[in-house]
């Protein structure tokens, strides 16, 4: 290595044996940046692989395997005989001083533009906290899933389903096996009148909401919801260009009639329901207005997405069966996920529909998600067809009936005075509202810094709609934890 300013080049190139990231792509990186930075410029032979080693005190074949990862790039050219260069592709780049030669730390700022003002911010808390009366989660200790790791464990030496699709991509729309398992159940559950063909697998209901608005709705669609309603799924619909109405809720449900006086007017393409328990304020759409909305359907053609999100959980009486079970006329889109029955990290959910409608979602479902977890998704058929499901399902219903009992009677002996609510016949939350005189992210922020998470409820509140009330859930905390938590709001709410 002749040239002194090659030797100060490659001298000055610094290591680290400790790293995650191979000593040989280090070393390439390093190259790399002398190309970017115009120190090594186009046509420029570099060092020897031998000297090089020798500088830097490294085996041969590192520099070797460094050297071909850049050629197989595009970044470097080798000539038998001649040696290694810089390709004479790399434009000539004049060297500048740069804030920092680090190439551990990931850009901050992209170099192209960024329309985010026409995105809604979605932001996610990830809580720490020991406690937590959340938006309406299950217990995960709970769960059969020991049962799911089995049903797993046997998809995957089960080569007489799963070979040859094992080694190769399956259907966008989800595996047969867990299709057909699913249709029974929910059939014999729900009264639907499905097969195989219509549904087709998610990972959950908000990537079955996406889907919907990417394949059915068209910018200036009118969609109507409740309000207060779910601002994730409301982001979806402003993400698609449409024209999002809300309308309001009352004890019953959504106010029917408001949607009709919008139907008479203007085209509605779309109206999203959670007629089970109404999100976030739990009350369960009356029969007649399901009879009401079904028929508004019909007449003016517009599509109901139903979102049953937590239809397993209904303590009082048997809940009302989904208004899919009496739709004859395939106006409506059916949405379930078994990760509000489970648990959040488990993503599996469902969409039930037509045949064209499914077919047509598969065909855009490709341009997300190229299938589902196929395995996954067979793993849950085995724990639907063994009964699994049901037997768990009936244990937690029992646990969390117990778990909402004590948690209401908590609200009223200890917060009677500030809080109002009424006792959910279903669902994993209680909706609270509390006194005007307290402010709920000011409660947030304390509860938190005694190991407490409450949603501060910002979500939940609308131009038109500012109710001081939040969802406390009851089902992922054990009985113990739910008195913890109730006593710890009461010290914060009465400390003067």
């Amino acid at each position: 290595m002749s040239s002194p300013i090659l030797i100060s080049l490659f001298g000055g190139i610094k290591l680290n044996p400790s790293s995650d990231r191979a000593i040989y792509l280090q070393l390439a990186d390093m190259i790399l940046a002398l190309i970017k930075q115009g120190k090594l410029g186009s046509d420029q032979k570099l060092p020897s692989s031998r000297a090089v080693a020798d500088l830097l005190s490294l085996n041969r074949l590192t520099v070797t395997k460094a050297y071909a990862e850049l050629q197989m790039q595009g970044w470097l050219e080798s000539f038998v005989g001649k040696g290694t260069f810089v390709s004479t592709h790399v434009p000539e780049i004049q060297p500048k001083q740069l804030k920092s030669t680090s190439t551990t730390k990931g850009q901050k700022q992209a170099g192209f533009a960024l329309d985010s003002k026409s995105y809604r911010k979605n932001p996610f808390f990830v809580s720490t906290a020991r406690l937590h009366l959340d938006h309406g989660y299950p217990d995960p200790t709970l769960a059969p899933l020991k049962e799911l790791y089995r049903a797993y464990r046997t998809q995957l030496s089960c080569e007489s389903r799963l070979y040859p699709r094992f080694g190769s991509y399956g259907q966008p729309d989800g595996a047969d096996f867990y299709k057909e398992a699913l249709s029974k159940y929910l059939n014999e559950t729900r009264g639907l009148k499905t097969t195989h063909r219509n549904i087709l697998s998610t990972r959950g209901t908000i990537m079955g909401i996406n889907l919907v608005c990417s394949a059915l709705i068209k910018p200036g669609d009118v969609v109507v919801s409740g309000i207060p309603g779910w601002q994730r799924l409301e982001h979806n619909f402003i993400h698609s260009w449409a024209n999002h109405i809300g309308i309001p809720v009352d004890e019953n449900g959504i106010v029917v009639d408001e949607l009709r006086k919008i139907c008479e007017k203007r085209k509605v393409r779309m109206v999203y329901i959670t007629p089970h328990h109404h999100y976030p304020t739990t009350v369960s759409l009356s029969i007649d207005r399901r009879l009401e909305l079904l028929a508004l359907a019909k007449e003016f053609g517009f599509i109901i997405f139903e979102d049953d999100y937590d239809f397993d959980f209904h303590y009082n009486h048997r809940p009302l069966l989904p208004l899919i079970s009496a739709d004859d006329q395939g106006m409506v889109i059916y949405g379930g996920s078994f990760s509000k029955s489970i648990s959040p990290a488990f993503r599996v959910g469902y969409l039930v529909a037509p045949e064209n409608v499914i077919e047509h979602l598969s065909n855009t479902r490709m341009l997300l998600d190229r299938q589902g977890d196929h395995i996954l998704d067979n793993a849950m058929a085995e724990l639907l067809n063994d009964g699994t499901i049901t037997r768990y399902l009936r244990k937690a219903l029992a646990v969390y009936e117990k778990r909402r009992n004590h948690f209401c009677d908590l609200l009223r002996s200890e917060l009677n005075n500030v809080v109002d609510f009424v006792v959910p016949e279903g669902g994993m939350t209680v909706w609270t509202t509390f006194d005007k005189s307290i402010n709920l992210s000011e409660l947030s922020t304390q509860a938190y810094e005694k190991n407490l998470y409450i949603s501060d409820g910002l979500v939940h509140k609308y131009p038109d709609y500012d109710e001081n009330a939040i969802r406390l859930g009851f089902a992922s905390s054990t009985i113990e934890e739910l008195s913890e938590s109730v006593n710890i709001l009461k010290s914060l709410i009465f400390k003067g």
